[in-house]
């Protein structure tokens, strides 16, 4: 009796930047790269509530590209489903997923808890995605694996993983299924991170599934004025700069820009607040690594006395008292506070107080997914929905892409053109409609690979 051949399906983060979730099966074994949650506008939203397509009892491990949500938050979920098999990861991102499931569940549960209370659920009771035990039991089902190192999984596969550069523990994900290769680029990260060593090459493989959240743009060279400008403006006026910053990353870029700014004197020399639980646990791990170095951290980094994301006033609101004093702060500061799409966490208390003034700023520094509080004020709402009330805008909006974490076109067409032999197939996923049609064009016109923007659900033979 023939056997059916190896299959790649695309279960997430296609037509959209969120949900990464893709399977590669073999006769014998099944993989899952990535288990990410949607986000965004609220069919996106719903699809978190769904049934796994594929019964997880013919999922012999999951694999992680890296920590964030959109790549990691359904982990709990799968966990409720039954699942209970290995979770392979690279080390630090074995660190920072615990950070983003722990704060996520305890995001859900806060939020069914006050939807409850206010009545402002359709739902009743209104219940959370998932819960801190089911993300504690996802917890302890991760494996960390060293870049490079193969790991053989059921019968006929095998995974790798290797430096993608995004953000610590960030990986590129190669899955060999019998005498196929398949790899995942995950979220590849800029060559000039100022912390992060640039993504390694790709290897030769048959088939590539490759990101594209920035596939029809160009970063333009770092230019920290335009982040500068607005918040010396704003310090002037004696009002509140308000980040909503992702709390894996880019608090740590951020500050660490803050600091290079101040000791420039390009921006007053004020105090800056990091008010985020996630946030806070994340710097500490970002702290270790920088003193244990590795082949992540940039060299100059880690060759330095001093503590890179320290501004010179740096504070840290690790309490629900600290954070609510910062509602209303005595004096004119930086507040750094999660999320950074304004979906949930502490940031959305201080928008309540902060967005109605019209002296402080909202400095959005990373990609705002449709549907988000985020793109809401990026593209000039003058009124956000918070708590289930309508909150005024008048304080002044600014977006920077200055910060941005993501490999643009120019690099992704790098990476891609750098590998030993052209593949027999190029998926382009992970990126809204536009730019990933735009990146498959410059695929298909400049490398002259076959570029493919699948469907949602959609079941391919490799």
């Amino acid at each position: 009796m023939q056997t059916s051949p190896a299959s790649l399906s695309f279960l997430g983060a296609v037509g959209t930047v969120t949900g990464s979730r893709f399977t590669v099966s073999s006769p014998d074994s099944t993989v899952l790269v990535d288990c990410g949650l949607f986000q965004g506008d609220r069919e996106l939203r719903r699809r978190n509530w769904a049934p796994f397509p594929v019964p997880v009892y013919e999922i012999d491990a999951v694999v992680l590209s890296h920590g964030h949500l959109d790549h990691c938050g359904w982990l709990p979920r799968l966990v409720r489903h039954g699942y209970g098999s290995p979770v392979y990861c690279s080390p630090w991102t074995a660190e920072v997923v615990p950070i983003v499931l722990r704060d996520a569940a305890h995001l859900q549960e806060e939020e069914a808890e006050h939807a409850a209370a206010r009545g402002s659920s359709r739902h009743h009771p209104p219940l959370p995605l998932f819960t801190t035990g089911e993300a504690e039991k996802a917890i302890a089902l991760l494996r960390p694996l060293p870049f490079g190192e193969g790991r053989p999984i059921g019968h006929a596969m095998s995974v790798r993983l290797r430096r993608a550069g995004h953000i610590l523990g960030s990986s590129t994900v190669e899955v060999a299924v019998s005498d196929r290769t398949v790899l995942f680029s995950g979220d590849l990260g800029r060559v000039e991170h100022p912390l992060l060593n640039p993504p390694e090459p790709a290897p030769a493989v048959d088939t590539v599934v490759v990101e594209s959240t920035y596939g029809d743009r160009r970063h333009a060279p770092r230019q920290l004025h335009r982040l500068a400008e607005p918040i010396r403006r704003t310090l002037d006026r004696g009002g509140v700069v308000l980040i909503p910053a992702f709390a894996i990353d880019r608090t740590e870029v951020l500050l660490m820009t803050l600091r290079q700014l101040m000791r420039q004197g390009a921006v007053p020399a004020v105090p800056v607040y990091v008010d985020s639980p996630m946030a806070l646990a994340a710097l500490s791990v970002y702290r270790r690594a920088v003193r244990q170095g590795g082949p992540e951290i940039r060299a100059d980094i880690v060759q330095a006395a001093d503590d890179p994301f320290d501004p010179g006033e740096l504070r840290l609101a690790h309490s629900p008292a600290e954070s609510a004093r910062l509602d209303d702060p005595p004096e004119p500061c930086i507040l750094v506070s999660a999320s950074g799409m304004a979906t949930g966490g502490r940031v959305l208390h201080h928008l309540v107080h902060l967005a109605p003034e019209p002296g402080n700023l909202i400095l959005l520094p990373g990609f705002q997914v449709p549907g988000t509080r985020g793109r809401a004020l990026l593209d000039g709402a003058t009124a956000v929905k918070v708590f289930g009330r309508y909150v005024p805008v008048r304080a002044e909006v600014v977006g920077v892409d200055e910060l941005s974490a993501h490999a643009d076109a120019d690099d992704i067409i790098t990476w891609l053109a750098g590998m030993p032999t052209a593949p027999s197939a190029c998926y382009v996923v992970h990126g809204d409609p536009v730019p990933a049609a735009a990146l498959a064009r410059r695929i298909h016109t400049e490398l002259r690979w076959p570029a493919v923007l699948p469907r949602y659900g959609e079941r391919v033979l490799l």
